[in-house]
């Protein structure tokens, strides 16, 4: 019996009710119960995961938890981390879209918030540079949603607060940066407005 009990705690692999964790698909959720029910005469320990702003909820086998890529929240130091990627250059493959966006949605549903970070650099567009398309526009709001939930949860502000960092971030950026500056035209103008801003 005791060896039981050692295995339903280990294969819980640290997780407990109460809190928030990474699913990998869905982003930050909270483990709101662990709960043992019979599959084909089996009995299954589960984490019941909800994830309130999607009103989902999924059941997670204890023993699976590490292997379908479900984490604990990151820590502040990885946070500062994901927000220097932010203010790094965007590196954009000179691939066919359809490969990019693929790379894009691995990057995403990878769970990995460095990863979901750079999805968020690399899509991310200015008020100066031009539409995004509607499919870049998808992945790019599904990856800036997962790091703002994350970036809430670890630093325990509101997800209004979380997207506020990630925006400061992405203005300090070389390439941002560069389009506040007026670009010379052609025939010399720009000179002058480098001058009178000047």
């Amino acid at each position: 019996m005791t060896t039981a009990k050692k295995t339903t705690t280990a294969g819980r692999q640290g997780f407990k009710t109460g809190e928030a964790v990474v699913y990998p698909a869905h982003g930050v959720g909270r483990i709101t119960a662990i709960e043992e029910q019979e599959i084909a005469g089996y009995k299954l320990e589960l984490f019941v995961v909800s994830f309130e702003k999607d009103k989902m909820v999924l059941r997670v086998p204890t023993a699976k938890a590490n292997s379908v890529g479900m984490r604990k929240l990151a820590e502040p130091e990885l946070v500062k981390k994901a927000l220097d990627v932010l203010t790094g250059r965007a590196r954009i493959k000179r691939t066919m879209w359809s490969r990019r966006a693929q790379e894009y949605e691995a990057k995403i549903n990878s769970g990995d918030l460095l990863a979901v970070t750079e999805v968020v650099r690399d899509l991310f567009r200015s008020e100066a540079q031009p539409e995004q398309s509607y499919s870049e526009r998808q992945l790019y709001e599904a990856a800036l949603d997962r790091i703002v939930r994350e970036i809430s949860s670890v630093n325990r502000i509101t997800e209004t607060e979380a997207l506020k960092l990630i925006e400061q971030s992405l203005a300090k950026s070389p390439r941002r940066a560069k389009e506040a500056e007026p670009e010379a035209d052609a025939d010399g103008e720009g000179d002058d407005i480098q001058e009178v801003a000047a």
